[in-house]
């Protein structure tokens, strides 16, 4: 006898169609998205395997090479968030038992640290306080200390704004046949990038901050010792999805299926490094420097004050000491609220100490700094 089973409607929702509040997103990420981008991402979508799309594939492996100034072939875009990316660089770089040291001078240092223990690495860490950055010579020391197989550094620490220097990190790792592995999560697009120049062997990044497009396919990149590292690996990649060896035979010459890739995100990515390559990597980094410097102006103008020392500050994102006896949290509450504004709060050892402001791809405009000044001026005790 058949049994007759009752659809349960406990979760269907009688709604109206989506509408979203427009904000003006000025955090760690996401950022607003250019109006083109988000025009491309409504284009219908093709299959995964199809020519045309194969082509755009094509094309933005190449402009990924041009933002990030580097040749290397094995160049893509993971399909997944910024930390989709980085745990790609971990799984195909890192083998059980490699030598891992990691700089940690924030809250993302702190995640490759995790990231790397789970895949079997012997986990080293060098550490400054936040916001703070390594020299050479403390970098130095440490790489004799511990000889690693991977040196990790966060070029963008998107928890505090501080910009890492890399110029001269990779002569140090060449000495001791360290690969030099770099996040650049909140650096690609607005600040200067020269991977090949300065000697980086892996990289990764996102699509939502300093590229201007929504998040889901996130820029990776793997030099060629890095990937000779990977072809002589003594186990598999003990992450099937993100598995480079895997993941190249799709975007490289055999275009063989892996998996459904996000198209319509692919197609927005694409129209995001197009208007980049379009405005020139060098103006854009003009453009970033020129508007957080007018932001910094008119947040000291304020009264208020930046948490980084201006030489190391990033200009895509900016921390802001929350003055005391200031409830940060009301602050930005009362922005998104009262005026559509998004600011981030801190994270890690800076939560409740600073806002998070970012001015990133589409975003770095005067307008949005002059839109967040105005409300600040509203709602800040006076």
């Amino acid at each position: 006898m058949t049994q007759t089973i009752s659809i349960n409607d406990s979760g269907r929702l009688q709604l109206t169609p989506l509408e979203i509040p427009s904000r003006l997103l000025l955090g760690p990420g996401p950022s607003n998205a250019h109006p083109t981008v988000l025009q491309a991402m409504n284009t219908s979508p093709v299959g995964h395997l199809d020519p045309a799309f194969l082509a755009l594939m094509d094309e933005i492996q190449s402009l990924l090479r041009y933002v990030w100034q580097t040749e290397n072939p094995l160049t893509i875009a993971v399909s997944g968030t910024g930390t989709a990316a980085m745990e790609a660089t971990i799984a195909n770089a890192v083998e059980p038992g490699d030598i891992v040291l990691i700089g940690v001078a924030g809250y993302f240092g702190n995640r490759l640290v995790d990231m790397a223990g789970r895949y079997g690495a012997d986990v080293r860490t060098i550490t400054k306080p936040w916001g703070q950055v390594f020299n050479l010579d403390e970098l130095k020391t440490a790489l004799e200390t511990h000889r690693p197989t991977i040196l990790a550094l966060v070029h963008a620490e998107t928890s505090t704004g501080a910009r890492q220097p890399l110029e001269g990190v990779a002569d140090l790792c060449n000495e001791f046949g360290t690969l030099l592995l770099v996040d650049t999560v909140t650096s690609l697009g607005g600040v200067p990038l020269f991977l090949d120049a300065w000697g980086v062997d892996l990289a990764y990044s996102c699509s939502q901050k300093g590229l201007g497009c929504p998040p889901g396919a996130s820029p990776f990149t793997m030099s060629a010792r890095a990937v000779e590292k990977l072809q002589q690996r003594q186990s598999k990649v003990a992450n099937w999805y993100l598995d480079m060896l895997l993941l190249g035979k799709y975007w490289g010459a055999e275009r063989t299926y892996h998996h459904t890739a996000p198209i319509n995100l692919y197609y927005a990515l694409r129209e995001a490094l197009r208007l980049l390559s379009e405005e020139g990597l060098a103006n854009s980094w003009q453009r970033h420097q020129k508007n957080v410097e007018y932001l910094w102006e008119g947040l000291e103008n304020l009264g208020l004050s930046m948490h980084v020392e201006q030489e190391y500050r990033l200009p895509t994102l900016t921390t802001v000491r929350i003055p005391a006896g200031v409830d940060g949290k009301a602050i930005a509450r009362q922005l998104l609220n009262e005026y559509n504004i998004e600011i981030g709060g801190g994270l890690g050892e800076l939560a409740g100490k600073v806002w998070r402001v970012g001015l990133m791809g589409f975003n770095s405009r005067k307008e949005s700094a002059d839109q967040l000044l105005a409300a600040l001026r509203q709602v800040l005790p006076k």
